[in-house]
């Protein structure tokens, strides 16, 4: 069997991914807010804006949480189409609280499918993975970490439907981001490695050559996305008479 390091590379790579969760957690936690006060195509773009933001963080989350993986007696490769594909299947269940008209209804219906969308993301992400042996899994602590994707999801869901100050939306993304952390180390934990030695090279890209260069953009992007977000106006915002925007704090009218 290979010795497992989730952390060769120390503290660094379980403290960023953390935040990178969290960062899109609160990104998509905002947009679902201002989703939900919206109607129309501006309901549909800020939808399609805070599911890219969830599904980017965990899915920045999950890979650099991956840069500090190790396993001894062989190098790791990572088939780049079935990682990309991971990106693309965390998204959904935001749509299902947006639209939803029961919202208990689409509230399960979203944690659901967004939390099964986490945890296919992950085993992808693990499916991508080559290596010079054989993944196998404990399926109960598999089992465990797919309730915890479909509670954390339900969990930041309904934070988006239930709470509006900036202050309630931080609590909610660091305890979806820390959800979502130990969602991925469980599901970590459930994995062992059969080694098979051989001299063959292993197809696909390693993480420093594909992961991290599409960490870091995402990342960025990440950042971005909230920048535009903290600078746009609320809906109430856009309601308000222009007079009453403008006028300062304070100032009254004669």
């Amino acid at each position: 069997m290979g010795h497992l390091d989730h952390a060769a590379l120390g503290w660094l790579t379980p403290a960023l991914s953390y935040a990178m969760a969290c960062t899109g957690a609160a990104l998509g936690l905002r947009c679902t807010v201002r989703a939900l006060a919206a109607t129309g195509r501006t309901r549909r773009n800020w939808l399609l804006t805070a599911a890219s933001a969830i599904g980017t963080g965990i899915w920045t989350m999950h890979f650099v949480a991956m840069l500090g993986f190790r396993v001894s007696g062989t190098d790791i490769r990572y088939d780049v189409p079935l990682t990309l594909v991971s990106l693309l299947v965390v998204c959904a269940g935001v749509f299902a609280v947006g639209y939803g008209r029961n919202r208990v209804r689409a509230l399960l219906l979203g944690g659901l499918t967004t939390g099964l969308g986490v945890a296919s993301m992950h085993y992808l992400g693990m499916a991508a993975m080559r290596l010079h042996g054989e993944v196998s899994y404990d399926p109960v602590r598999v089992g465990l970490s797919v309730l915890i994707a479909v509670a954390a999801a339900t969990a930041a869901l309904w934070a988006a439907l239930n709470t509006e100050s900036a202050l309630a939306v931080t609590l909610a993304s660091l305890i979806m981001g820390a959800a979502v952390s130990s969602m991925h180390y469980t599901g970590m934990f459930a994995v062992s490695v059969r080694v098979t030695p051989s001299g063959e090279a292993l197809p696909g890209a390693t993480a420093m050559q594909f992961i991290f260069p599409l960490a870091v953009g995402l990342g960025s992007y990440l950042f971005l996305t909230s920048a535009f977000v903290a600078l746009s106006p609320t809906a109430g915002e856009h309601q308000a008479p222009a007079p009453a925007r403008q006028q300062p704090a304070g100032s009254t009218t004669p």
